[in-house]
């Protein structure tokens, strides 16, 4: 397992790790700015299958942070990604929005309601029971069933409301077929995210807040792992698992590095990795 010192890659998690409710936290846009400067490859991942690459990138920067739509993949864009190593230029049924539709489109899919290869249900905020029920005969007729990611609630501004993994929960009920999630906690997520930006397990370092998805995902992946306590995180629910990150930090913040490196920086840094 790299030490922090030798990660030349990055992978980072969003909420909770750079913003926090639309506001940069501390050290988020230099550590950013410190990758760019550095020509470091980086990925800013979601789970987060609503929005295309661009949307986020936009709402990043209305937040004061400076991540090109090339440098953000969602699980949108793994799921699109899985889905054409699987079948190239396949059919899909299809509940969500722009991010996971554009994504198929992109990815040479075509959206249709009739013998789909696959039903791939994602992110939205109008579920359909019409188009839930669509989905449930569709995979009976025997149509592979994809889901973008696994997260059972989402946060809305009047409290929690039901995702991607209550919708799929309710299609598994009533047909007995479990999806594939391609979302994190599956390390997929982050293998073809390394492959888009040329990255090794051996040297690249994953930055998450979350035990369950963010961490337990970089160890399976083999990746250096850094748990930030900006998010939803404690020591109680980091004593709750059976595994722990190589890193446990405040913020982004901690992970800035200063030229010149004074020497009792070093040790600091030497000290801080595991």
């Amino acid at each position: 397992m790299a030490r922090r010192d030798e990660i030349e890659c990055w992978l980072t998690d969003m909420d909770g790790v750079l913003v926090h409710e639309n506001q940069a936290l501390p050290g988020a846009a230099e550590l950013l700015q410190q990758w760019t400067d550095s020509g470091t490859p980086f990925l800013v991942l979601t789970n987060n299958s609503i929005f295309t690459p661009r949307d986020l990138s936009a709402r990043l920067r209305a937040s004061g942070l400076n991540v090109p739509e090339d440098r953000i993949w969602t699980s949108a864009l793994a799921t699109a990604d899985f889905l054409k190593s699987q079948v190239s230029g396949g059919t899909a049924f299809v509940i969500g929005e722009v991010g996971i539709t554009t994504a198929l489109h992109e990815a040479g899919f075509i959206m249709t309601e009739t013998d789909p290869d696959y039903v791939v249900v994602g992110e939205t905020r109008n579920y359909s029971f019409e188009a839930i029920t669509k989905a449930i005969r569709l995979i009976l007729g025997g149509a592979r069933f994809i889901s973008t990611n696994p997260d059972a609630t989402g946060p809305s501004k009047d409290g929690p409301m039901p995702a991607t993994g209550a919708i799929s929960a309710l299609i598994t009920k009533a047909t007995g077929m479990e999806p594939y999630v391609v979302g994190k906690p599956n390390p997929m997520m982050f293998r073809s995210a390394m492959n888009k930006i040329g990255a090794h397990s051996e040297n690249t370092g994953m930055i998450g807040d979350r035990m369950d998805t963010d961490i337990v995902a970089g160890i399976e992946a083999g990746l250096h792992t850094i748990l930030v306590m900006t998010g939803i995180s404690d020591e109680v629910e980091i004593n709750r698992y059976p595994f722990r990150p190589d890193e446990i930090v405040a913020g982004v913040h901690e992970l800035l590095t200063t030229e010149p490196i004074e020497s009792d920086e070093i040790g600091f840094l030497d000290q801080s990795s595991i």
